[in-house]
């Protein structure tokens, strides 16, 4: 059976990009994102509630990122869902879902600009097909002219 996995969020920075370099000194970001959803309940009341998302991306993506983005910008990313499974130090199983990105646009101008309503410029990385398998291996960098800056 053939399957789909593609993720499509917009929202705002909880943290700082925290930037890593793992074996190869191929460079890891995480990245914590907020989206908010806006409802109407039955009442007529409205309601907000906020979905935390934890996010990764590979390579230059993670590095333009971690230079251009801080806590509270808006974003736009496009990814895929990665399950991570491990052993905790209590011998606990656990896991954790997370989106792998694959791409971004940066929302609402230069930074200090536009409060996250997305109506500012926007501009798009995209991330190599290696930076997007989530590993070192066969890294070949984002060449210049892919990126908007």
């Amino acid at each position: 059976m053939a399957s789909y996995n593609k993720v499509l969020l917009m929202g705002n920075l909880t943290r700082d990009v925290e930037l890593k370099h793992i074996a190869g000194n191929q460079a890891v970001a995480e990245i914590g994102l907020a989206v908010n959803r806006r409802y109407k309940t039955k009442e007529g009341e409205d309601r907000e509630e906020t979905t935390f998302v934890d996010c990764e991306a590979w390579g230059r993506t993670a590095e333009v990122m971690k230079q251009y983005l801080s806590k509270g910008r808006p974003v736009f990313i496009e990814g895929r869902l990665k399950l991570d499974q491990w052993t905790d130090k209590d011998g606990q199983k656990r896991s954790k879902m997370r989106v792998v990105i694959e791409t971004f646009q940066f929302l609402g101008g230069p930074a200090g600009g536009g409060e996250g309503t997305g109506g500012g410029a926007s501009r798009s990385v995209t991330a190599s097909r290696s930076e997007q398998s989530g590993g070192g291996e066969g890294h070949v960098p984002t060449p210049e002219e892919d990126i908007p800056f």
